[in-house]
């Protein structure tokens, strides 16, 4: 599994893309906005804001769980999601224990950051602003890229040519030790 963390606009999205023509064996790319897409769009709008954010939280452990799911049915996995609260990545590390995952950092400066949102048209200003002091505050990947100026495609191939070293990855488990030892600071649910 790779899995692609950083915020709205960084550019996870792209790069899966470019992965999934580089991988071999073919990978399934999940993103949790394909999920947030299945629910009734018309149910969602007429939510009353005090349900919303249980029915977000439950959409996303369920993208956590289906992830895991098709891991251990052992699909190959590109992940395309962001760790904006804490308790999604102490989830991740939960219920993806047993997996091999090889975890990104996907960085882009907030500059680039806002003009792909004004870009795109389709994210509320100042989101990825919003998203950036929490997305990768835990501090530990097994590689990173930076996409505010490097392609897709050149992020892609950092990745692919990590993978090929064949060292297995370490971020999670490290992570997982640090919580234990309380180091990590993210403790909070």
């Amino acid at each position: 599994m790779i899995l692609l963390n950083g915020t709205s606009s960084s550019g996870k999205t792209s790069i899966a893309e470019q992965l999934m023509s580089m991988l071999d064996p073919p990978h399934f790319h999940m993103s949790v906005d394909v999920i947030n897409g299945m629910r009734a769009k018309e149910k969602s709008l007429a939510l009353d804001p005090v349900e919303l954010p249980g029915v977000l939280r439950r959409t996303r452990a369920g993208f956590h769980r289906a992830v895991a799911g098709m891991a251990h049915a052992g699909n190959d996995v590109v992940v395309d999601y962001l760790f904006s609260e804490p308790w999604r990545l102490l989830d991740c590390l939960d219920v993806l224990a047993g997996l091999d995952v090889f975890f990104v950092g996907v960085r882009c400066d907030l500059a680039e950051l806002e003009r792909r949102e004004r870009a795109r048209g389709d994210r509320d200003p100042g989101l990825a602003a919003a998203q950036l002091p929490d997305v990768h505050q835990h501090g530990s990947y097994d590689v990173e890229v930076d996409t505010t100026s490097a392609s897709p495609y050149d992020c892609a191939i950092m990745i692919s040519d990590s993978l090929a070293l064949g060292e297995p990855p370490t971020a999670f488990d490290r992570l997982r030790t640090a919580l234990r030892s309380g180091a990590a600071g993210m403790v909070e649910t």
